[in-house]
């Protein structure tokens, strides 16, 4: 692309310019011609192209060139010079009778400049894309890609890399963007002149660029002998404090490469778009400021935080490990070894009681052409496991977000069962191939419903790739979506199936089995809460309140039928019954089986306690029955003491960390 650029020349003396290959110089010839001038010519030395706009008329060859109010003369030069004034460019101008009027005389420098990113996405920063200065989404689309730097390489004093002003390990350069500077020319600009790199105040906010020292010169006192044994020098060049600063040019042909680090996630208030200028400055008279006579610029867009849905495969399984679990946890143990996953246990001297692990944090990871790292999500619920995600997570290519409801009241709606995300979905035909956020917040005409906390959902919304979908989880005592909904892996159809709490099939399979004679069958069998099939039956309050729970479901169900693009046999109704308690919240009446645990397909499901008939749970064989069919596996955990009398599951006291989707979110198309 050809960037124009006035240039004003006086006759009558010789004028030094510095151009850039690429730019063409456009000289008013009317305005910098002496008075009574009529006609004029051009003369210049090989390598400099130029030409008149508009196109005079015809003259004989060597003839001078009528001199038109409009008359522009444009230069421009195809290669860079190798010193100082190499090019020269003469005009004359003619009086009526062609007598020379006067003559102007530019001596030429050209230098090729060029502020490069990774624009194509490859993993490779090419040399002045055209696309550079622009980003656009799609698999034809343009623009870099900058990662936040929210890990933390220290070894010592752990703390976030984007929290420090400066590089402590190399290593640390691998979660940043390379940006090269590339130049060609003589060995130095003219005097006076000089490229500065410079970035807009809202835009300082959310990054810091730093270059390499390269092979310049530095003083090499035993202090920086010893600390260059550990990290090179790579000075700060731009920050919220420094919105501009000088970078040397270099001579001849020469590449300087910067790093540009990432220091805020989208939110409500930025929208990921960053642009850095490379600005040549030319000077003007003494006492004045310089002038920019070419400026390069290179957009990044800030990598989203991506949540990962039940159908990628787990990496790790995350559980703590209290007084009280040690049941819940041995069954644990033995599902996750018999997957093959990695089981990692949070004991209590960093739990402290807290046994709540998904509702703490959630997993996600952040991506790019040359980097991806997992990055955890810190909920404001900050009980007692508040300190898990941070100190134990929180570490090399591994890094840590939160959001901090400073203004707002902060409920059981913020934990993050309350935070799920469906698997890739088309809807009416738009694509989500990272599926779609699912939260729960109160019901649209509740005055004094409970809501996800606005800083949570602002952050989740400005992701942008997957995009939200609100259900109605007020009506439960927790608040949160895992209680009534969750997705398995299927080898068919849309490649999963959504799991929702149904006590209508709850109430079927039990009427089944009392017509058949076992209405005499125990819940609980064996624990204080035991109880008949016949007596669950008879119960007409519990009968009206699970008719409500299964209206709130419905109206859920309807959500995520038009929301994900379902049709029903893409959902499977489980045999959950509820019961009121608070406020006419609901809660699991026995063990919630949809709160469970994927693995691939082990699924870890909570023991229901079921009534037994001819030795077998019902609701176990029910729940296998309906998950063998996609070739899923269930494994029974006991989490009925230590869990469920505690208004959670499986689910709610463990999270998985899984592999990253294979789509690349900048292929999305928006």
């Amino acid at each position: 692309m050809i960037h124009p650029r006035t240039l004003r020349v006086d006759y009558g003396k010789s004028t030094k310019v510095l151009c850039v290959v690429g730019t063409e110089l456009h000289v008013n010839m009317n305005r910098s011609a002496p008075p009574s001038s009529k006609f004029f010519s051009v003369k210049c030395s090989p390598g400099v192209q130029h030409r008149i706009s508009p196109p005079p008329q015809e003259t004989a060859p060597l003839s001078p060139i009528p001199l038109n109010g409009n008359s522009v003369l444009l230069i421009s030069m195809a290669h860079a010079s190798q010193y100082e004034n190499e090019s020269k460019l003469s005009v004359k101008y003619y009086g009526e009778n062609e007598e020379v009027l006067g003559k102007a005389v530019l001596h030429l420098t050209t230098v090729e400049i060029s502020l490069d990113v990774d624009a194509d996405r490859d993993g490779h920063v090419e040399k002045n894309n055209p696309n550079k200065g622009s980003w656009t989404w799609g698999p034809s689309g343009h623009g870099a890609i900058l990662l936040v730097n929210c890990d933390s390489d220290r070894i010592y004093g752990k703390k976030r890399d984007c929290e420090q002003d400066y590089i402590s390990r190399v290593s640390d350069l691998k979660d940043m963007s390379l940006m090269i500077l590339r130049t060609r020319g003589p060995a130095r600009l003219p005097e006076g002149y000089k490229l500065t790199m410079h970035i807009s105040q809202g835009d300082a906010e959310s990054i810091r660029v730093f270059r390499s020292r390269g092979a310049e010169t530095t003083n090499n006192t035993l202090m920086n002998l010893f600390y260059s044994a550990f990290v090179k020098d790579y000075p700060l060049v731009l920050s919220s404090e420094v919105l501009s600063q000088e970078v040397p040019y270099l001579g001849g042909l020469a590449e300087m490469n910067f790093y540009v680090e990432g220091l805020r996630f989208l939110d409500k208030d930025f929208d990921g778009l960053i642009t850095i200028n490379l600005s040549l400055l030319e000077p003007t008279c003494p006492g004045f400021p310089e002038t920019p006579i070419f400026t390069d610029k290179v957009v990044f867009r800030v990598a989203p935080w991506i949540m990962t849905p039940n159908t990628l495969n787990p990496v790790e399984v995350f559980v703590c490990s209290t007084s009280d679990n040690y049941q819940f946890l041995k069954g644990m143990q033995k599902l996750v070894l018999s997957s093959g996953y990695k089981l990692k246990v949070c004991h209590e001297y960093m739990n402290r009681g807290d046994r709540w692990m998904q509702d703490e944090l959630e997993f996600g990871y952040i991506d790019s052409p040359h980097h991806r790292f997992p990055v955890v999500l810190d909920s404001p619920r900050d009980g007692e496991l508040k300190d898990f995600p941070y100190q134990a997570l929180l570490g090399p290519d591994f890094g840590y977000v939160e959001r901090v409801a400073r203004n707002e009241v902060v409920s059981s709606l913020d934990s993050f069962g309350n935070l799920e995300v469906s698997p890739p979905v088309t809807v009416n035909g738009k694509n989500y191939p990272l599926g779609r956020i699912i939260i729960g917040v109160a019901f649209p005409t509740a005055t004094q419903g409970r809501n996800m906390t606005r800083v949570v959902q602002d952050f989740l919304w400005a992701q942008k790739v997957q995009e939200p979908i609100a259900l109605f989880s007020d009506w439960l005592l927790v608040g949160h979506v895992d209680e009534f909904m969750t997705f398995v892996p299927a080898p068919d159809r849309k490649g999963f199936r959504l799991l929702l709490a149904s006590p209508d099939a709850g109430y079927k399979l039990f009427r089944g089995l009392q017509n058949d004679g076992h209405g005499q069958a125990k819940m609980f069998e064996g624990e204080t809460e035991e109880i008949t099939l016949d007596e669950i039956l008879k119960d007409e309050n519990l009968q009206a309140e699970n008719n409500y729970v299964q209206s709130c479901i419905d109206w859920n169900r309807d959500v995520l039928k038009k929301e994900l693009g379902l049709d029903d046999e893409d959902i499977i109704d489980l045999p959950i019954l509820f019961k009121l308690l608070e406020e006419n919240r609901a809660a699991a009446y026995y063990p919630d089986m949809v709160n469970m645990i994927v693995l691939g397909k082990n699924l870890g499901v909570p023991k229901p306690f079921g009534p037994r008939v001819n030795g077998r749970c019902v609701l176990e064989a029910e729940m296998c029955s309906l998950m063998e069919g996609l070739g899923l596996r269930c494994t029974f955990i006991d989490d009925f003491a230590a869990y469920h009398k505690f208004l959670g599951e499986v689910h709610c006291g463990s999270n998985v960390r899984r592999e990253f989707f294979d789509f690349k979110w900048w292929n999305l198309e928006l």
